[in-house]
């Protein structure tokens, strides 16, 4: 297949432009740099199967030749980005969506767009199911990220419904590997930025809320899974073993050997405004239907994280 990655420099994009070209198939990057990096996709360089494109998703967008499928993870997804950029978050995920969706239109492409858990907003339901409508403040802080992927599903479904696009949607919980920017704000680039620092870990308020979290090459397969399914509506890709913020924060200070420690702050920005107390997907159906499952355990995956932090800290 020849695909195009949309936020293909980013973090979750530059693993999937590693096993599309894994699988024999040629890919395209696409990103304009804003929060993600070159550095990402440097290995690539002068493969005749890759090419890169910087661009902003939220201008018209053109590839040359057929594609055969648009994987559209162009996004801010960090707290950090989308609390000092509200204005792009909204537009990458109204206006990139529907320029993506436009050219899958015209190319006649598969298109699979890169959701999230945040759709689910601070949950009234636990786990979470994709039949949940959600719980999300539309004009707090968090809004402009969480409206802005409950957009882009909705516009996916009608490109589906109205134009015959042949479409994916992934909601994607808590990832966590190599290449991610140790100043995104997430709790795991947090601790272990922190922790290699022998900083102090700095949990918010008693640190009972709860996530789960993903390896990326985990990830990285189901989404691969559900684009080769015929699976139209949304399915949630995450590792369902829940647990604690502390209990996270005493797990990266053993897998690092830091003997940093642990301090509970409450928080003072708006950062945390409707953040979520729990989070754990529940996987049924992409057991049933994509026959994943997340297989990295979170010691191991925090292994192989700790140590890509180290090299650049």
């Amino acid at each position: 297949m020849r695909i195009l990655i949309t936020g293909g420099a980013g973090f979750i994009g530059s693993h999937l432009c590693d096993r599309f070209l894994a699988e024999g198939h040629q890919v395209i990057a696409m990103d304009n740099l804003s929060t993600s990096t070159i550095d990402n996709i440097a290995h690539l360089a002068g493969r005749d199967d890759f090419s890169f494109i910087k661009h902003d998703v939220t201008n018209y967008v053109y590839v040359e030749g057929h594609l055969d499928a648009i994987l559209h993870l162009a996004s801010l997804p960090s707290p950090v980005d989308y609390l000092e950029k509200p204005i792009p978050t909204l537009k990458v995920g109204a206006l990139g969506t529907h320029k993506a969706l436009g050219l899958a239109l015209a190319k006649k492409a598969t298109f699979l767009l890169a959701s999230t858990s945040e759709v689910y907003g601070d949950p009234q339901e636990h786990p979470q199911r994709e039949d949940y409508w959600g719980h999300v403040n539309p004009v707090g802080p968090r809004g402009v990220y969480d409206e802005s992927k409950r957009f882009a599903e909705a516009l996916t479904m009608a490109y589906h419904r109205y134009h015959g696009v042949n479409t994916r949607i992934a909601r994607i919980f808590n990832t966590y590997g190599p290449r991610m920017r140790s100043d995104d704000g997430r709790v795991v680039s947090n601790f272990v930025t922190q922790a290699l620092r022998g900083e102090p870990l700095t949990v918010y308020d008693d640190g009972s809320r709860t996530r789960s979290f993903c390896y990326v090459s985990d990830l990285v397969e189901g989404l691969y899974r559900l684009l080769l399914s015929d699976e139209v509506y949304p399915v949630n890709l995450g590792n369902p073993n829940e647990m604690t913020i502390l209990e996270f924060a005493h797990q990266v200070l053993e897998v690092s050997g830091s003997s940093s420690e642990i301090v509970f702050i409450a928080p003072t920005d708006e950062r945390t405004k409707d953040d979520p107390h729990v989070r754990r997907p529940d996987i049924s159906k992409a057991r049933r239907v994509l026959n994943w499952e997340p297989q990295v355990g979170l010691e191991e995956g925090l292994r192989k994280t700790t140590e890509s932090f180290r090299k650049r800290i």
